[in-house]
């Protein structure tokens, strides 16, 4: 049977070795099974293979995806989310009262993966908080750059891919750095932090 330590033989137990580590330290360290599992249920998703969690400067957002119907969208954007590609990307151009746009690694608006995708139109409506994929004037020219709306955005229903919805952390998207001028394009732009699929956590 294990004897609990009286406070007095806690004294002489050496400090953890964890204790005073940097908080970017403290990221790398592993996280135990009921920890991870505690934090994945703490975003209350439909489906966790299906959900993503955006890290920003002011806090974190869950954007649950739309694998029914863009389903071809939302495997590549798994794919990339998965191999880091999003992490540290710049939200290049941000329009007050529109939307948000990131994706590109080179922070212009004229870089992507390599991939083109076909367009996977669909019903859903481009609401506030809805996520979207930014293209070029030939419709199956989506690539890795998407957009979060800021409010409804009727005009663009069925122009573009909608491939998910914020359902947490809105508050934090209407936070990211705005930009000046028709074109929004942003000077020392926000950045993601990290995106990950929920289930990985």
């Amino acid at each position: 049977m294990t004897e609990l330590l009286k406070k007095s033989e806690t004294k002489n137990l050496g400090k953890s070795e964890t204790k005073n580590l940097a908080a970017e330290d403290k990221k790398q360290l592993g996280m135990s099974e009921t920890r991870a599992k505690k934090i994945k249920h703490s975003y209350k998703v439909k489906d966790a293979e299906n959900s993503l969690l955006l890290k920003l400067k002011d806090g974190d957002v869950v954007i649950e995806m739309y694998p029914d119907e863009a389903p071809n969208h939302v495997a590549r954007i798994k794919e990339l989310v998965r191999q880091g590609f999003y992490n540290g990307l710049k939200f290049h151009r941000v329009i007050e009262g529109f939307m948000a746009q990131t994706g590109c690694p080179l922070g212009t608006g004229t870089g992507g993966s390599g991939k083109k995708l076909k367009a996977e139109f669909n019903r859903k409506p481009h609401l506030r908080g809805t996520v979207s994929m930014a293209r070029a004037m030939d419709v199956d020219s989506a690539d890795s750059q998407f957009f979060i709306c800021f409010a409804d955005c009727p005009w663009l229903n069925g122009q573009y891919t909608v491939w998910g919805e914020v359902t947490s952390g809105m508050e934090y998207v209407d936070n990211i750095k705005k930009g000046g001028g028709a074109n929004g394009m942003v000077s020392s732009p926000d950045e993601i932090i990290s995106m990950s699929v929920i289930a990985d956590l």
